[in-house]
């Protein structure tokens, strides 16, 4: 299908010029009155843009502030074209001051030309052989060449009246805007100029926030689906759990925590952290938590299990200075008794029926993973009964402050705000919501360090 053929096309703003003899025009006379050289023609000024408008083109020089009021450089346009030496006329920045032109013949010259001060290419299309353009027809070969060249730079193609449809073709095909040879004059061109240059800032600055959403929703995607997924199916416990990264507009951090029951009915959890809160450590303890799981399904446990986590640590981190803390239980088939070890991790809070939530034994434990390379860490019997819950959690959940001072909530704080909450009659996902909340109205804000809680309950305790 041809392109509409436009009647005329003089202007590139919606705006009016303003009349000549206005401020532009005075900026371009030398201080004994006259013009900058003869024939200059008179620009149509539009009022300048502000500078917090205008975004950078990446690769290309940004005026300096100083630039808004005259005194710093103005822009520069690469002309491209088999006669440089035709007339082109004067043009104008947002300032009123000259726009420097550089000229080149071919897209050789032009490619030696086109350097990081360049703002905009101003390409000169020679007529269509064979007249207008036709559905499937390439004639704009230079532009093509241009826009790869220069993917990042303002482009203006000049074509002659009678090569409209070309000319709108230009545009579709990836050009800013199309003037004809024949209407060109210092306001028409200058107000072009200016415009383009805008528009590709403008259509640059979207690209980059449309590819930041897109990077930011596929990281999102990426960290959703490694968080773990329990695998209880055949358990008569109930499982709850909650995470928050210290990192903001994370949705991973360096905690890690897993459940899974074997094919022997023994159901293992785990809860760990990594030392440190960035990206790297949210990646290392996902690394951790996987290798624990098929471990787990290999028939590793306590001892063994950790000693081999701790050689997978010391292979992926980035740092040797890196550790990790790491806390393992193991059920009983009957849910009547657990193993437990602690890699310098926290130990959980129990709570029995008819019982009050107490911390179990830490003088058990170990080293965090990673600190001793011939550590060893013992598993320490434990009776849980027939109704019991179990709270695994990280330290971030008891290193917030409590009030305005340095006091810090602890595990004693912790065990007697989890206590109040479960004689309310409060289990489960609603424990452990309520949990959070107060331990960061608490903190007077939210916690700056990654919280990782996991809840095991058999019967109602």
């Amino acid at each position: 299908m041809s392109v509409p053929v436009p009647h005329r096309r003089t202007a590139v703003l919606p705006q009016q010029a303003a009349p000549a003899g206005d401020a532009c025009a005075a900026a371009r006379r030398t201080a004994d009155g006259t013009a900058d050289g003869p024939g200059a023609t008179p620009a149509h000024p539009l009022p300048a843009a502000p500078a917090e408008t205008r975004l950078p083109i990446p690769g290309a020089r940004r005026p300096e502030t100083s630039a808004d009021n005259g005194s710093g450089p103005g822009l520069t346009v690469l002309l491209i074209g088999d006669d440089p030496s035709s007339t082109v006329p004067d043009m104008w920045d947002w300032a009123g001051r000259k726009v420097r032109l550089r000229t080149a013949r071919n897209l050789t010259e032009a490619a030696r030309l086109l350097t990081d001060d360049v703002d905009c290419i101003l390409l000169d299309l020679a007529p269509a052989p064979g007249g207008p353009v036709a559905d499937g027809d390439d004639t704009l070969g230079a532009l093509h060449a241009v826009l790869r060249m220069a993917p990042a730079h303002a482009v203006l193609v000049m074509t002659p009246e009678t090569d409209a449809e070309r000319a709108a073709e230009a545009v579709r095909v990836g050009a800013q805007d199309y003037l004809f040879r024949d209407e060109l004059d210092g306001g028409v061109l200058s107000r072009a100029v200016r415009y383009a240059v805008e528009r590709k800032r403008a259509d640059l600055a979207q690209r980059q926030l449309t590819e930041s959403r897109m990077r930011a929703q596929e990281n999102a995607r990426l960290e959703r689906g490694l968080l773990p997924t329990p695998l209880l199916a055949g358990s008569d416990l109930r499982f709850a759990a909650r995470y928050r990264p210290g990192r903001s507009r994370a949705l991973l951090g360096g905690d890690f925590y897993d459940t899974v029951r074997t094919p022997d009915g023994t159901v293992h959890a785990m809860i760990g952290d990594v030392c440190g809160h960035g990206p790297d450590e949210a990646a290392l303890g996902v690394e951790l938590r996987i290798a624990w799981r098929a471990l787990t399904f290999a028939g590793l446990c306590g001892d063994e299990l950790l000693s081999t986590l701790q050689k997978v640590l010391e292979h992926e981190r980035a740092d040797d200075e890196i550790f990790a803390t790491l806390c393992t239980v193991d059920i009983s088939p009957d849910g009547r008794r657990a193993g437990l070890c602690l890699a310098g991790h926290p130990a959980p809070l129990l709570s029995r029926a008819g019982g009050t939530p107490r911390l179990l034994p830490y003088e058990y434990g170990g080293p965090a993973l990673g600190l001793l390379p011939y550590a060893r860490w013992p598993r320490h019997q434990i009776e849980l009964g027939g109704a019991w819950s179990l709270m695994l959690y990280t330290d971030g959940l008891i290193e917030g402050h409590v009030g305005e001072g340095r006091l810090r909530l602890g595990q004693d704080g912790m065990a007697d705000l989890v206590a109040r909450r479960m004689a309310a009659g409060l289990t489960g996902e609603e424990l452990l919501d309520t949990t959070l909340t107060e331990v960061r109205d608490l903190n007077g804000g939210e916690l700056t360090d990654d919280v990782a809680v996991l809840w095991l309950e058999r019967g109602r305790v």
